[in-house]
């Protein structure tokens, strides 16, 4: 959905799907109701709320100890804040992987608990692949994440780019292709080679979403904080600040302490008679 049309209707799964190979599918994280409201009036088709609101938010060195409720918590906020676009929200580490039943009970409080749309699970595993499945025939519509997953940053040796040689290539593949015959309505890809991801999205049917993935992808995602600028420690190659709200904060904290130190704030006009 364009920014302007169809400003009253939410955007669907099934919207998504007929996206593929057509008008790119725009992605943004939000964490609260009040950054929620500006990404969603601002035109994006999907707020997810990540699990790396642990790095953003929390303050963790990864996602990993995110928890279901606080997963539930920032997305109950976020809920407030959306009204159009599609709300997707990450499935915390340990919440999906112990077994079905336990993923299949933890995905379906995060939907009743926060009124979100979808869930999103990180792998493409034929494990991961059977989970998902049995999460579709529930009714709850489930987003796919291959290349670097972040839950399994300590397996991979780090933030690093996946499938770059031809063998682990395939393997993206035939992932991919596991995730959408178990039911994925869409599948994001992290730190993938352009080449690598332009053939995963053809090999599919489902949309793909790219974030350090290259332009071939059907959509993109980013992390807020980092494309505004607030992060400003993080700078890896693939991102593109499109504001620099961090050093706006900056100068405005900076300011404020300045002013009142020298009995300039408040004046007359922010005073009461």
């Amino acid at each position: 959905m364009s920014t302007g049309s169809g400003a009253d209707r939410r955007v669907t799964v099934r919207e998504l799907r007929a996206r593929k190979d057509g008008e790119k599918i725009v992605a943004l994280t939000a964490y609260d109701c009040l950054l929620a409201r500006f990404v969603d009036e601002g035109g994006v088709d999907v707020v997810l709320v990540g699990d790396s609101l642990g790095n953003i938010v929390l303050g963790h060195p990864d996602t990993i100890p995110v928890t279901v409720d606080d997963m539930i918590h920032h997305a109950r906020a976020v809920r407030r804040g959306v009204k159009r676009a599609l709300l997707v929200v990450d499935m915390p580490f340990l919440s999906y992987q112990v077994s079905s039943e336990d993923a299949l009970r933890n995905a379906g409080r995060i939907l009743k608990e926060t009124g979100a749309e979808a869930v999103k699970l990180e792998g493409g595993s034929p494990r991961i692949a059977e989970t998902i499945r049995l999460l579709v025939d529930a009714g709850i519509p489930v987003m796919g994440h291959l290349g670097f997953t972040p839950q399994s940053v300590h397996a991979t040796g780090g933030y690093r780019v996946q499938a770059r040689d031809e063998g682990a290539r395939a393997a993206l593949v035939e992932d991919a292709r596991r995730l959408e015959e178990a039911g994925a309505f869409s599948i994001v890809l992290e730190l993938v080679p352009g080449p690598a991801a332009e053939e995963v999205t053809r090999a599919v049917s489902v949309p793909t979403i790219g974030i350090g993935a290259g332009a071939a992808c059907d959509g993109q995602v980013l992390v807020l904080h980092d494309m505004l600028g607030m992060n400003r420690d993080f700078t890896p190659r693939f991102l593109r600040r499109f504001a620099e709200v961090g050093d706006a904060i900056d100068e405005g904290v900076r300011g404020y302490v300045e002013a009142v130190r020298a009995g300039e704030y408040p004046a007359a006009e922010h005073t009461f008679e």
